[in-house]
């Protein structure tokens, strides 16, 4: 095992990359991307990233056939209306508004009464404007995230058109992971895996935006299907905590372990941790 370390901010990326993502996600991998970026393969078929999340790794690495899915529904909602209708979007954020009582207004609306554009403007606005731009839901699937009382500037019209272009190619699903790899996953591709993390303190829930949840079970089945595919001939690599079960279950691999800076804690006190990148040989 190789232990290195990752300091740079969440949302900050190396100035050679011309595209950030339109969204803060809980676990982003943005300060990750050093390290991950040196197991890019220098040919491979296309991208597929089943737990997309922010989608941090994905626009850094610009490819030119993707798959990207999730179990977020209102997350891939989202990516497929930035992709066809980011104008209605844009002008619809146009008319929201920065302050306390307007948030808690948006975030009281029923998302399935809305239409698709609707629906992502209010979740890029939610994830502007709460607390430390995170994105959580009950088990109800409410979002309920406080507001953030700063002046963060939700509407990005560059960025988001930037996405738009970005996207246009882009298969994008609403499906769970095996759904996605089964359909999709071929000889010479390149997947990244970045699941619900294996929980490492004693109240921690690294389901961190959905309202289902991953167990040690899912954890078990991921590490099935992790073989199943570097013996397909993909590209694959996978991050998680350092956690005794997550190093135990990919211990015939390569694994990097890197501190990090979890900088979506509100508390100082737990923003130190330690991830770990798992490189499946192809």
């Amino acid at each position: 095992m190789i232990i290195d370390s990752a300091e740079e901010a969440l949302g900050i990326f190396p100035n050679e990359v011309s595209i950030k993502p339109f969204l803060k996600w809980a676990g982003g991998k943005t300060q990750l991307i050093p390290t991950l970026s040196e197991y890019i393969p220098l040919q491979y078929n296309k991208y597929i990233e089943p737990f997309v999340g922010g989608g941090a790794f994905f626009f850094y690495l610009n490819p030119s056939q993707a798959v990207i899915s999730d179990s977020n529904e209102e997350l891939i909602i989202t990516y497929k209306a930035v992709r066809d209708h980011v104008e209605d979007i844009i002008k619809i954020l146009e008319i929201h508004e920065n302050n306390e009582n307007y948030f808690y207004e948006i975030r009281s609306l029923a998302p399935s009464k809305m239409i698709d554009a609707e629906r992502a403007a209010r979740l890029i606005y939610l994830n502007k404007t709460c607390f430390n731009g995170l994105y959580r839901v009950n088990k109800k699937g409410q979002f309920n995230v406080p507001f953030g009382k700063g002046n963060t500037e939700f509407l990005n019209k560059e960025l988001l058109r930037n996405a738009s272009e970005f996207l246009q190619n882009t298969v994008i699903l609403h499906a769970d992971y095996l759904e996605t790899l089964h359909q999709y996953a071929e000889k010479e591709d390149f997947i990244f895996l970045d699941p619900p993390y294996y929980p490492v303190g004693q109240y921690s829930d690294f389901k961190r935006y959905t309202k289902e949840f991953f167990y040690h079970d899912d954890h078990v089945k991921l590490k099935s299907e992790f073989d199943r595919l570097v013996n397909l001939g993909c590209y694959v690599i996978l991050t998680n905590s350092d956690h005794p079960v997550a190093l135990d279950l990919y211990r015939d691999y390569e694994i990097r372990i890197i501190e990090t800076k979890r900088l979506i804690s509100s508390n100082p006190e737990t923003r130190n941790g330690k991830d770990i990148i798992v490189i499946g040989a192809k």
